[in-house]
């Protein structure tokens, strides 16, 4: 796989180097100092992955982010340091396009890259760029609990997510009678954070997902650990690390179909942008289910890859703009 990189830290830049050079199939084809010469290098040389941060002199990874998304785009994967300063700027980059997350130390003399998350984060998006069927969850049959009146959406977001989560919320009324889950591709690093910001927008409580709990209404739960989130034939929430070769961590997969196999009420799927399947399968196995579904637009997504793979295995009942999916929520739920 080709790799680059953008940052201006002659440390960080060797640290990933190393990183990189640990495993044989990756290529590094250049190294930008600043975003623009990214935005740059990426018309002359696209990447199948770039390797950016957030602080740069110039023309910062959001931007850059953005551009590189808009005219020639590619993966990327946010490597940067003092996140919880710049929580804001990752999940703006990550609302542009940006697929992941790693944090990275501001690295000294005495400090050294985590390369072994590095190289498992590179691998993921290898694995999702590849387009490869991912192997979902097949629970065995129980009884379910009963949670017929009760009303539940189950929205899925990769990259472009956290915008498009924001854009969504807003216009959610504070007295919407159905519980939301959202499964966001996002390590758990950044999941309190990505909640908090998440809340800051949105008119109804946003918090992470809890071992054990029952769906509220008028409460949004986030997906907030590397395992998956999973709905338990007793209706509760739980975390589960299998299946363990299911490189979307949290997968929406898992979710989905845990949805489709033990919730007895109503229920929505939502597969909004994202790159790769991820969400596909489960999306169509609620719909298959009886419960409706939506896919988000090619035109409002910022990457076009798992609603297009919904629409393409007949998953999405509707496909609709980002903008129309509130109105929607609210008609057939509120």
């Amino acid at each position: 796989m080709r790799i680059a990189i953008a940052n201006d830290m002659p440390l960080a830049v060797e640290a990933l180097r190393r990183a990189l050079a640990a495993e044989p199939e990756y290529q590094l084809i250049w190294v930008a100092s600043n975003g623009e010469e990214a935005v740059n290098h990426c018309r002359d040389d696209l990447p199948d992955l770039l390797l950016m941060d957030m602080l740069m002199p110039g023309m910062d990874g959001v931007e850059a982010t953005r551009r590189i998304m808009h005219d020639t785009p590619c993966a990327i994967l946010i490597v940067t340091s003092d996140v919880e300063r710049n929580m804001s700027r990752v999940f703006d980059a990550m609302g542009a396009g940006a697929l992941d997350v790693v944090a990275a130390p501001s690295l000294g003399p005495q400090q050294v890259l985590d390369a072994a998350t590095v190289r498992r984060k590179i691998h993921n998006i290898a694995w999702m760029i590849g387009h490869k069927t991912s192997r979902s969850v097949k629970p065995t049959p129980v009884r379910s609990a009963d949670n017929r009146g009760k009303r539940l959406v189950a929205i899925g977001a990769s990259a472009g997510g956290p915008a498009s989560l924001v854009e969504l919320l807003r216009q959610i009324p504070a007295d919407f009678p159905a519980s939301i889950v959202l499964v966001q591709h996002v390590d758990e690093v950044f999941a309190a954070g990505m909640a908090q910001w998440l809340g800051s927008e949105s008119n109804i409580p946003v918090r992470l997902a809890r071992e054990g709990e029952v769906l509220q209404p008028a409460t949004v739960l986030l997906a907030g650990t590397n395992n998956h989130l999973y709905l338990a034939p007793e209706g509760r929430l739980v975390y589960r690390r299998e299946p363990a070769d299911q490189v979307y961590r949290p997968s929406i997969d898992v979710f989905f179909e845990s949805v489709a196999t033990y919730w007895r009420g109503e229920a929505v799927g939502v597969l909004l942008t994202g790159m790769g399947r991820d969400g596909a399968r489960g999306l169509k196995l609620m719909r298959e289910r009886g419960f409706h579904t939506i896919a988000q637009d090619q035109a409002s997504s910022a990457v076009y890859g798992m609603p297009k793979a919904a629409v393409a295995l007949g998953a999405a009942a509707e496909v609709l703009p980002l903008d129309r999916i509130p109105t929607r929520l609210i008609e057939r739920l509120g």
